[in-house]
């Protein structure tokens, strides 16, 4: 690919960067992004600080319009140390530009991230905008002598560009704009969030966090502003983002003078082919003056909720149960839901049924604690649906494995395509839950660690066993699905290796998910996908 593009005295392949905190919020996802969205010249990394935080309790984003977003992440993060780890692994090309984002709460503790990370970076931008965590981003960001200050610090530091982040949340961005570049700011980066604003779904705060910063089409005239009010006060390279949703916008902000532009919340809901081919026909449509790319957004992302009365909590065992709600849902085989009590949180479940509604639920931890208190007439939200649905083909021979909470998905498929077998693991007899439902419908085999109730020992083992007493044509025809935590499925794979191709064998295991809509990043695999938009069925083929 030809490289007309340059910043900071760096060649790039594309003119484009996805702002910091969004999709590309880990080093497996920035190493795919390299491998296979060269329109994407300027790498943006999470915001880093000096410790790890764990960030907000989900929900951390919502949709008040559609293509228009709230979000409260809460500078989520991995800490200095262990960001340095990371990206002194990731593979740099020559023709990309990594800038590495990065907060404190002092202009020494920024300083001191600035120190560890700069050796691994083409360039820091300094978060000085984050309009919802206290004692960060905006908080610093607002006040021009503390911006020149920082920048000043960090100079001093680092021999690579700054490049401080602005907040739009000032009576003038010129100002905050000139202090930087007086502090010896290499470029700036406009805006960030707008807010904090607050939004209610049902009567409540969506955000745990109640309030959030605003992005996506409806700030787009407030960018676009503040880029022309940055350009007319200095003179630095500009990267431009908020409310890009198509060419005519990229436009708009290279003629009020960005050199880069950003483009982030527009891929809410794209998985990661589908962000690959928005990026080519965006670069496409500033070649040929055309404006297509806008036809590949998803504006039908559902994050609205719909209220559910819960009808009975069946107890399986101290910290198991299955809860049955007063309505049904519209679920394909492989599709999640995001189960939500105000207040407290919410999580994503596959439903065990679907008619009604109801999910398995095992406790582990404070929401999943909080959803098996829960006494019929309690009302929870639930918003989906989410993930790909399931296709194994005609006439194929599911073999589905599940551990804990997996067999609500396995169940759906077995359900819903048929001629299937179903190997379900538990520590005991008593663990075993909607085991009658599903023999049922499949084959049912049962294996539990103590030897209480079927096969004794582990579930991966008696499959190993089962596989090899199968003709060739019986493997030949078999498709494999695997759901649960994660040592369980990566065993149950490495036996289903020994018998098929790696093509034949899908997984869904419990990473966490957070936004459900591929915006945040947390729920990625290994390979960079992410299982909210490319699974939650992820073929082993990409391993």
């Amino acid at each position: 690919m030809n490289q007309p593009y340059e910043f900071l005295g760096k060649k790039i392949s594309g003119p484009f960067t996805i702002p910091s905190g969004i999709v590309a919020t880990a080093t497996p996802i920035i190493h795919y992004l390299f491998e296979h969205v060269p329109q994407i010249g300027v790498m943006t990394t999470k915001s880093i600080g000096p410790v790890p935080r764990l960030g907000n309790r989900e929900p951390i984003m919502t949709q008040y319009a559609p293509g228009c977003f709230m979000n409260a992440v809460g500078l989520t993060n991995p800490g200095a140390d262990e960001a340095a780890k990371q990206l002194a692994a990731l593979y740099l090309p020559e023709d990309r530009f990594l800038l590495t984002s990065i907060f404190g709460g002092s202009v020494e503790e920024i300083v001191a991230v600035a120190r560890q990370l700069a050796p691994y970076s083409d360039g820091l931008e300094l978060n000085l905008s984050c309009p919802h965590a206290k004692g960060y981003g905006m908080d610093m960001g607002q006040d021009a002598a503390l911006v020149k200050e920082i920048v000043t610090a960090v100079k001093a530091a680092v021999s690579i560009p700054v490049v401080p982040k602005l907040t739009p949340n000032v009576p003038n961005i010129g100002e905050i704009a000139l202090a930087a570049a007086e502090g010896g700011a290499d470029a700036i980066c406009a805006i960030n969030t707008v807010g904090p604003a607050y939004f209610t779904q049902l009567g409540h705060p969506v955000l745990t966090n109640t309030v959030g910063g605003v992005s996506g089409k409806g700030v787009l005239p407030m960018a676009l502003k503040c880029v022309k009010d940055i350009r007319d006060s200095v003179d630095l390279p500009i990267i431009g983002c908020g409310g890009v949703s198509n060419a005519d916008d990229a436009r708009a902000f290279i003629q009020e003078g960005a050199s880069i532009v950003g483009v982030g919340s527009v891929l809410t809901g794209l998985d990661s082919a589908a962000i690959a081919s928005y990026f080519d026909r965006l670069e496409k449509d500033l070649k040929d003056q055309e404006n297509v790319s806008e036809s590949l957004v998803r504006y039908d992302v559902p994050m609205g909720f719909t209220p559910f009365k819960l009808l009975s909590n069946e107890r399986v065992t101290d910290d198991i149960s299955i809860l049955t709600f007063d309505g049904q849902l519209d679920v394909k085989a492989g599709e999640f839901v995001f189960t939500w009590i105000p207040g407290v949180g919410e999580k994503p479940f596959s439903a065990l049924t679907d008619d009604p509604f109801s999910l398995a639920v095992i406790n582990v931890g404070v929401f999943t604690s909080e959803l098996l208190k829960l006494e019929p007439g309690a009302e929870v939200m639930v918003r989906g649906t989410y993930g790909v649905a399931v296709d194994p083909g005609p006439n194929a021979n599911v073999i589905a494995v599940a551990g804990g909470t997996g067999l609500a998905a396995v169940y759906q498929i077995a359900r819903d395509f048929g001629n299937a077998s179903i190997f379900m693991g538990a520590r005991s007899k008593d663990r075993l839950y909607f085991a009658e439902e599903c023999q049922l419908i499949a084959d049912v085999h049962i294996a539990t660690d103590d030897g209480s109730a079927g096969y004794h020992g582990v579930v991966t083992e008696m499959l190993r066993e089962s596989l090899q007493s199968m003709s060739e044509s019986e493997i030949a025809a078999t498709t494999f699905y695997n759901c649960g935590p994660a040592p369980m499925v990566q065993a149950a794979e490495r036996v289903e290796r020994e018998f098929v191709s790696s093509d034949r064998i899908f997984s869904a295991i419990d990473y966490l998910t957070k936004c459900g809509v591929g915006i945040c990043g947390a729920c990625h695999c290994p390979d960079g996908r992410r299982i909210c938009v490319d699974g939650p069925f992820i073929s082993a083929q990409g391993d």
